[in-house]
């Protein structure tokens, strides 16, 4: 197929155009590099630089694409509550943009990189795909308004579409991780205190009603998610828009995830409990048991070891890169 990968140069973009690559797609990716990385965008992939919303048209309507991956957003929840209005415009506005250029130049199939931060906090743990969505920031709030735009186009334009909805990426897929300048997960932040670009990693509560007292999250292997997306895309169906959530069905605590990568890197990794966060719930765990039966998604990375050890590989990558050039 001929695909389109906006935001390819992200993360999450960059290993499902990989992915695809590797399938033998033909991958076009656009990225206007606000928050990607050059590097990380696949050997094979075409590349358009520029904002979604300005050149989605032109680049549409310059061949027969079979469909869309739509990854470009902002995604930073604290960011999103002191400047709302970024999220609105670089999120819902942009999609809109993609939405309509779709229409227009005849590309039916849309699978979209939604999070499960539209739900808010939920009540009960694990959460499915029924639950009542109350998102409690605009990053949240701007995904769902893009989930009720896309169940639109689809009733009314025969849209193929599919949202996921997952909560924390990690781990690595070869020569491609989490390289941000603002790092807000947890697994790259206990791992850079490994590296030595932190000195502590801090545990927001150590008193939350779960078993060892620290909050529980639900963790993802980025190659699952990449697959979940192909998988999405591939079983498409004209007029429906389907929402799946992805994620380990379990969880891990915070003070897990510390003690492995303490284990995998070999490292101390000081920790120090500091108060909780306003509004962070004790366990954010998702469901994925509609996934697994409607998609046929059956993850293979789902042990905490290695996402860590895979996400350790990648950063180590990253130091010794960084201690080379320093060199030269």
């Amino acid at each position: 197929m001929k695909l389109l990968v906006t935001g390819g140069a992200g993360y999450v973009g960059s290993v499902c155009t990989a992915v695809l690559i590797e399938r033998g797609h033909d991958v076009t990716v656009v990225d206007n590099f606000s928050t990607g990385n050059r590097d990380a965008v696949p050997s094979g992939a075409s590349l358009v630089e520029g904002d979604i919303a300005e050149v989605a048209a032109a680049v549409l309507g310059s061949g027969d694409f079979d469909g869309v991956l739509h990854f470009a957003a902002r995604s930073l929840v604290g960011e999103s509550v002191e400047h709302p209005e970024q999220y609105w415009r670089h999120n819902l506005v942009t999609t809109l943009t993609l939405l309509e250029a779709m229409r227009t130049n005849g590309v039916g199939n849309l699978v979209f990189s939604s999070t499960a931060a539209t739900y808010g906090e939920p009540a009960t743990v694990p959460i499915t795909e029924d639950f009542p969505t109350a998102p409690t920031n605009p990053y949240g709030a701007t995904k769902l308004a893009i989930d009720y735009a896309i169940t639109s186009y689809a009733n009314a334009h025969g849209l193929a579409a599919t949202s996921l909805r997952y909560f924390n990426v990690a781990g690595a897929y070869g020569s491609i991780g989490e390289n941000r300048v603002v790092e807000t997960h947890l697994i790259p932040l206990v791992l850079q205190v490994a590296m030595g670009h932190r000195d502590r990693i801090f545990m927001f509560g150590d008193d939350w009603p779960t078993p060892d007292g620290t909050p529980i999250r639900d963790y993802i292997h980025i190659l699952d998610l990449a697959r979940a997306h192909i998988l999405a895309l591939e079983s498409n169906t004209a007029g429906n828009h389907r929402i799946f959530n992805l994620g380990s069905g379990e969880g891990y605590s915070v003070r897990q995830v510390v003690e492995m990568c303490r284990e995998v890197t070999g490292h101390p990794i000081p920790a120090e409990v500091a108060p909780r966060r306003a509004g962070d719930p004790a366990v954010l765990v998702a469901s994925s048991d509609k996934a697994k039966q409607e998609l046929g998604w059956n993850p293979q990375h789902t042990r905490l070891r290695e996402i860590v050890e895979d996400a350790w590989a990648f950063t180590s990558q990253l130091g010794d890169r960084a201690h080379s050039a320093h060199r030269g």
